[in-house]
C-alpha cells in the first residue's frame, strides 16, 4: 500500500484500491455468498401435507354429505357448515405449503449425493490432476528451455508461437482435436490409407471413447498456464548457480532437483494450481470430446442440476463441493512445494 501511494498518490491508490475491493464483493464474495445460501436450504414436499390433505377432503365430503340429511337440526346443521368451512381453510392452507413449500435449512443438499454422483467426483478429481500431472511434465522442459536453453531471439519465437495458438478460440481449439481423433477423423483417415482400419466395416479406433482424448485436449487447452508461470520463475534464476553445479560434477538430474526445482517452486505450485482448477472445473472439453460415450465429468453432473433438473440447490451444493476441493487442492501444492502466497504472487 505503501509503494502505491508513494507511486500513484492518494487519488489514484483510493481509486484502485475501491475497484478492487468492488470487483471482489461483486464477482467473488456475493455470488460465492449466495451460491453458499442457496446450497444450505431445500423446499421439501413431504408426503405428510399430502396425507393431511386426503384426510381433509375425506372429512370434508363427509360433512357435505351429512349435511344432506333431512332429519338435521338447526345447531347440528350450523355445526356442519362450521365444520365445513374450517375444512375448506385448512385444505386451502395445506395446498399452499405444499405449492410453497417453507424454506428447510441443513445440509440436505450435500447429502443427498448419490454413490454414482460421488464416484463420478471421485474420478474429475483424479482426471484433473493427472491432467496437472501430465501438463507438468510436458511443460517444465519446454519453461527451462526458453528460459535457459535459447538465445533472446529462440526464446521470443518459441513464446510467440506458443501463444499464437490461442488467438483462437478456445472451443475452436477443442473441435480441432475433436477432428483429430474422431472416427473418422485425420488420425484414422490416416491408418485407413495405410489399411490398418476400414471405415466400411467400422473398424476405426475409437479414441473419444477413452478418457485420454479428454486428457490430450486439456493440456493443450491450458498447456500456457502452467507453461508461463514456470518460465517467469526460471528467468530470474541466476545461470551462474547452474554453472557452478556443473563445475561442483553435479549431473543435469541432481542440478535440477537441488538448485532449479527448488527455484521454480513457486512458478510450478501456481501452474499447477491453475491447471487444476481449470481441468476440474471445465465443461466444455469433457463435453465436447466425449459427447456422452466415455463417463461424465462432475461439471456436466452440475449443469444438468442446474439446467436440466432445475434444482438449483443440489447444483448450488455440487458447485460448492467442487470449490472446496480446488481450494483444498490449494493449500496442498502449497504445503507440498513449502511455498506461502508471498511466494506465489511474486
Amino acid at each position: 500500500m505503501n509503494d502505491l501511494l508513494r507511486s500513484y498518490g492518494r487519488g489514484l491508490t483510493g481509486l484502485f484500491v475501491g475497484l478492487t475491493a468492488i470487483w471482489l464483493a461483486v464477482l467473488v464474495i456475493v455470488p460465492q455468498a449466495m451460491m453458499l445460501e442457496q446450497s444450505l436450504w431445500s423446499k421439501e414436499r413431504g408426503s405428510e401435507i399430502s396425507l393431511r390433505i386426503d384426510r381433509a377432503y375425506t372429512e370434508l365430503e363427509t360433512a357435505r354429505f351429512d349435511l344432506g340429511g333431512d332429519d338435521l337440526t338447526p345447531e347440528k346443521k350450523a355445526e356442519l357448515e362450521q365444520a365445513i368451512g374450517r375444512l375448506e381453510a385448512e385444505i386451502a392452507e395445506l395446498e399452499a405449503q405444499e405449492q410453497d413449500p417453507p424454506k428447510v435449512y441443513g445440509l440436505q443438499n450435500y447429502t443427498k449425493m448419490s454413490g454414482l454422483h460421488f464416484n463420478i467426483f471421485v474420478k474429475t478429481i483424479a482426471y484433473a490432476a493427472l491432467v496437472t500431472l501430465l501438463a507438468l511434465v510436458v511443460c517444465y522442459p519446454i519453461a527451462y528451455a526458453v528460459a535457459h536453453l535459447s538465445t533472446p531471439r529462440k526464446a521470443a519465437l518459441l513464446l510467440l508461437g506458443l501463444t499464437i495458438p490461442y488467438a483462437i478460440n478456445e472451443l475452436l481449439r477443442v473441435y480441432a482435436w475433436l477432428m483429430i481423433l474422431d472416427y473418422q477423423g485425420v488420425i484414422n483417415s490416416f491408418l485407413a490409407w495405410l489399411g490398418f482400419v476400414s471405415f466400411e466395416a467400422k473398424s476405426w479406433i475409437p479414441f473419444l471413447e477413452y478418457s485420454g482424448s479428454v486428457f490430450v485436449a486439456m493440456i493443450y487447452a491450458y498447456i500456457l498456464f502452467m507453461v508461463f508461470p514456470i518460465y517467469n520463475t526460471l528467468e530470474t534464476l541466476d545461470r551462474n548457480q547452474i554453472e557452478a553445479a556443473k563445475d561442483l560434477g553435479g549431473s543435469i538430474w541432481l542440478t535440477h532437483r537441488r538448485v532449479i526445482i527448488p527455484h521454480a517452486k513457486p512458478g510450478i505450485a501456481v501452474g499447477c494450481i491453475m491447471t487444476f482448477m481449470l481441468s476440474a472445473g471445465s465443461y466444455a472439453v469433457p463435453q465436447i470430446m466425449t459427447r456422452g460415450k466415455s463417463g461424465d465429468w462432475f461439471s456436466q453432473l452440475i449443469y444438468r442440476q442446474f439446467f436440466e433438473s432445475f434444482n438449483w440447490n443440489v447444483g448450488a451444493a455440487y458447485s460448492f463441493t467442487l470449490l472446496i476441493a480446488c481450494i483444498v487442492f490449494i493449500f496442498l501444492m502449497m504445503a507440498l512445494f513449502k511455498v506461502g502466497i508471498r511466494d506465489i504472487a511474486k
